[in-house]
């Protein structure tokens, strides 16, 4: 029961999961923002790109075309029933992640924070608020059957695990300028 929850939320979540760190890798570019600023504060930031959040977009809602090939040798293999990703709830989970952390970046500019700086409880979940809003939005049914509340329950909390343990991986491999 445990393992079928855990790995069920997991995959679920994996085309939220891998959208802002494609965008990273693909980032650069003409700010969103277009450098304006808001009560003398920038609105988003450089690292709110067009570019980034297309990238992310697009390979979150490509991941879910894959896991949707793949799903049935892994569900073999867990013994476990994965769901398959309709096109509109794979890309509602990718375009959700993007929107979610694009809205975290407005609310820590307004707090005074700057790029990069912690934000806990925000920065571990602000893409999970978008990419969940935005599924129920795009594919209401396959939501409600994917998303019980037990595996919402284990979302929430293995999301800033998950988070916690990457984000200090890539710190240590150089690959991130802060631990968060």
């Amino acid at each position: 029961m445990v393992v079928s929850l855990v790995a069920t939320a997991f995959w679920a979540m994996l085309p939220a999961y891998v959208p802002n760190n494609a965008a990273v890798l693909a980032g650069g570019g003409r700010p969103i923002d277009g450098g304006r600023t808001w009560g003398g504060r920038r609105v988003l930031g450089d690292g709110k790109t067009w570019r980034g959040t297309a990238a992310g977009t697009l390979v979150g809602t490509l991941l879910a075309v894959v896991l949707n090939a793949v799903g049935p040798a892994v569900s073999g293999a867990l013994g476990v029933a994965l769901p398959t990703f309709p096109l509109a709830a794979g890309f509602g989970l990718a375009l959700g992640a993007m929107l979610g952390d694009i809205g975290a970046s407005f609310v820590k500019r307004r707090s005074g924070r700057e790029r990069g700086a912690a934000f806990p409880g925000l920065d571990q979940l602000d893409f999970v608020v978008g990419a969940l809003a935005l599924a129920f939005v795009a594919a209401p049914g396959w939501f409600a059957a994917t998303f019980t509340l037990p595996v919402l329950a284990v979302v929430l909390v293995m999301t800033p695990v998950l988070h916690v343990v990457t984000n200090v991986g890539a710190y240590l491999l150089g690959l991130k300028n802060e631990p968060w």
